[in-house]
């Protein structure tokens, strides 16, 4: 099958070389020519416009988009719904909000250009291992563009979840998911490296234990267990972690719904928290526990406590 891919960056690059290992004709564009170059060697058609793509690729056209959600998202869909026709397939495979995937189908139905959005979990090992795909749009499409779903993803990896929006409303709970259960994991490693074991403890070891038949095994715990061979104590990267806005729109749904989601939430503001270094909340509690019950407070330059009064 042909399908055009528009973004070659860490996911796209890895999508279009799966979707070459399954014999699709793929036509792939980039804004910055060095990766369009660099897939043309693996046996994709280089487009360096998106004129180029479009008219690489024979009706009815299927284009992927994989690009930071947001505006270069809306630019691209701007640009192509005008060198599209009837009958063409747009789909964003990008983090996007469904409330966007909404506004974007409305905005092409009347020129009778379809719509898709199709969620992808996998990271940079889905070139290996498949991705996983949540599809959101009409069911006559998702069955056209099965044999492209079906090269991407592992075997059961994807699925048509509705309607447009779907497949990206689909992801955002994911990734919510995934936001508390990396911050279980954080935990648990603390409370490990706190305890009286932790000198004997090999973090990695205790990784790949859980993995082998316990309730909380995961592909997650595989990553711990890859990264803390590489650095035991993880003393090599800082403690800060941005979020890319999947868990903060599962937490708005969940306030707009009434949804109780105490663990989400509270991963959401450890990220948040990640990013501050000595924040004044932390030294406000300092300072009402030392002037309500004259605790012990840790003076800056000091380096220990000392107790006021």
């Amino acid at each position: 099958m042909q399908i055009g891919m528009a973004g070659l960056g860490r996911m796209g690059m890895n999508m279009a070389l799966r979707l070459l290992r399954g014999r699709h004709k793929v036509v792939a564009y980039n804004r910055t020519p060095e990766k369009v170059k660099e897939i043309e060697k693996k046996g994709a058609i280089g487009a360096y416009t998106l004129e180029e793509l479009v008219a690489a690729l024979k009706p009815p056209r299927h284009i992927w988009i994989m690009l930071p959600a947001g505006l270069p998202v809306d630019d691209t869909i701007a640009k192509l719904k005008s060198l599209l026709q009837k009958g063409d397939t747009i789909i964003d495979g990008g983090n996007s909000f469904y409330r966007d995937d909404i506004r974007r189908e409305q905005l092409l139905r009347p020129l009778g250009i379809h719509y898709m959005d199709a969620g992808v979990s996998g990271g940079i090992w889905g070139l290996r291992n498949g991705y996983c795909l949540m599809i959101g749009g009409k069911k006559k499409e998702f069955k056209r563009l099965a044999p492209v779903f079906k090269s991407l993803a592992p075997k059961d990896g994807y699925l048509h979840c509705g309607s447009t929006g779907a497949g990206h409303f689909v992801k955002m709970v994911h990734n919510g998911i995934e936001y508390g259960m990396m911050s279980a994991y954080g935990e648990g490693f603390e409370i490990l490296n706190a305890s009286p074991y932790a000198a004997e403890l090999d973090f990695a070891k205790v990784s790949h234990l859980w993995n082998q038949g316990s309730v909380v095994r995961s592909w997650l715990l595989e990553l711990a267990e890859s990264a803390f061979k590489k650095d035991a104590d993880l003393s090599q990267i800082e403690g800060h972690v941005e979020d890319s806005g999947e868990g903060r729109w599962t937490l708005q749904q969940a306030i707009d719904t009434g949804v109780p989601s105490p663990v989400i939430s509270a991963a959401l503001f450890q990220r948040f928290r990640s990013r501050k270094t000595d924040p004044l909340s932390d030294r406000v509690l300092a300072a009402l526990r030392s002037e309500f019950g004259g605790h012990a407070v840790v003076r800056k330059g000091a380096g220990k406590k000392t107790r006021r009064g």
